[in-house]
């Protein structure tokens, strides 16, 4: 922590400004702010929140990378997953969801391209003007001839799309409510302030978080300790069924770190996978940098698919990043990039599968989950291994 970079005087200010933004909501709310509604503000309070800002997130110079910029052997399986769907269905769109810097979108529509897949749109949902114009730039440079059936969208209201919906890091980055089990009961877990600074705060939990609460307790309660904290998302359902709306027929797939619910919710996971990423570094100091550091969760992948299922969706398949790219030809495409490049290049090549795949690395750590609407194929990633009994 010695060695944690100081913010510039301008980010400093500027994350004063969203902390001043949030001291004001906890006096309005009685003095207590729940943790959902903290990490939506940290994270996507209009013009000050962490994604809806103008600081870079991704890569070397960001807060993170995601492995999109790892590799583009990365994006290019995917790519290989979403041509044999649009294949199948004899055409169709992409909606991707969070785009992020938009490298993944570019190097995507490159590989279809390739791959002569039969393509219409490339829709993105972004809440961020920022992301979306750093997308839109990247995108002009990359694949220009794409930019008129590349469409940005506020809202999924309207669409009714037939193709494959993708997510990349999207469920870690949706705000999360927190608890506590006393030994006793439960209570809800949130900030209120202390002499003008942000501390947290507990409370006797509300009827909907105590109804999900005791439903977690029941399936996995059984041997937690008193003061067990943990996290659940209460946005799943209601968001599944937007989507089940929006996809007339197709795939959805999803990628992200997380845990089955059994290892989620384990005894000895006792406070939570709630954290904080700023500059290439974790942080439990979630108060502070407010505005300036990511703020996430792991994925309970069994909430997940609970919810898609409860909103109409059939599961297809959940595997490890590793199991999912090596049916999708990382191998084949790792072997066609090395050819003909120096020995820099193939050992930098090298290094990137090694992080896509190994167990220390993003291999077991990062999880693939899909499910479909009017869509029988079997996928392509879930042929090697299937872990959908873990859920």
């Amino acid at each position: 922590m010695m060695n944690f970079p100081k913010p510039d005087a301008h980010a400093l200010a500027h994350s004063d400004r969203l902390r001043r933004q949030i001291l004001a909501k906890i006096a309005a709310k009685d003095g207590f702010l729940s943790f959902y509604e903290f990490m939506r503000m940290a994270l996507y309070e209009p013009g000050l929140g962490y994604y809806v800002a103008g600081s870079r997130k991704f890569g070397p110079g960001g807060d993170f990378v995601t492995a999109p910029e790892v590799s583009a052997l990365f994006s290019q399986c995917l790519a290989r997953q979403c041509a044999e769907v649009l294949k199948q269905l004899g055409g169709g769109s992409i909606l991707e969801l969070g785009a992020g810097s938009g490298v993944m979108a570019a190097d995507i529509l490159t590989e279809l391209e390739r791959l002569e897949t039969p393509l219409r749109r490339y829709f993105i949902l972004e809440v961020s003007p920022d992301l979306r114009a750093r997308q839109r730039d990247l995108l002009a440079e990359r694949v220009p001839h794409w930019l008129p059936r590349i469409e940005w969208l506020e809202t999924l209201d309207g669409l009714a799309l037939q193709g494959i919906v993708l997510a990349n890091e999207v469920l870690d980055a949706m705000p999360v409510e927190r608890f506590a089990y006393t030994g006793q009961g439960f209570e809800q877990c949130g900030v209120t302030q202390v002499d003008g600074q942000l501390a947290w705060a507990q409370r006797a939990a509300p009827p909907a978080t105590l109804g999900a609460v005791q439903t977690l307790f029941e399936r996995y309660g059984a041997h937690w300790a008193a003061d067990y904290r943990s996290e659940f998302n209460p946005q799943l359902g209601g968001w599944f069924a937007s989507l089940f709306e929006a996809l007339q027929l197709g795939v959805l797939i999803f990628i992200d770190y997380g845990y089955p619910g059994g290892e989620y919710y384990h005894p000895q996971r006792t406070s939570g996978t709630v954290i904080a990423h700023y500059q290439h570094r974790a942080t439990e100091a979630l108060l502070e940098r407010v505005g300036l550091q990511d703020v996430t969760a792991n994925v309970d992948f069994t909430a997940v698919a609970d919810a898609a299922l409860a909103a109409g969706f059939e599961l297809d398949g959940y595997t490890t990043q590793a199991y999912f790219l090596l049916p999708n030809g990382l191998d084949t495409y790792y072997q066609a990039a090395v050819k003909n490049v120096d020995e820099a290049t193939a050992v930098m090549l090298s290094q990137q599968v090694r992080q896509l795949t190994l167990p220390a690395e993003m291999g077991e750590r990062f999880q693939v989950i899909a499910f479909s609407k009017e869509y029988a194929a079997v996928l392509r990633g879930f042929t090697l291994q299937d872990h959908s009994g873990r859920l």
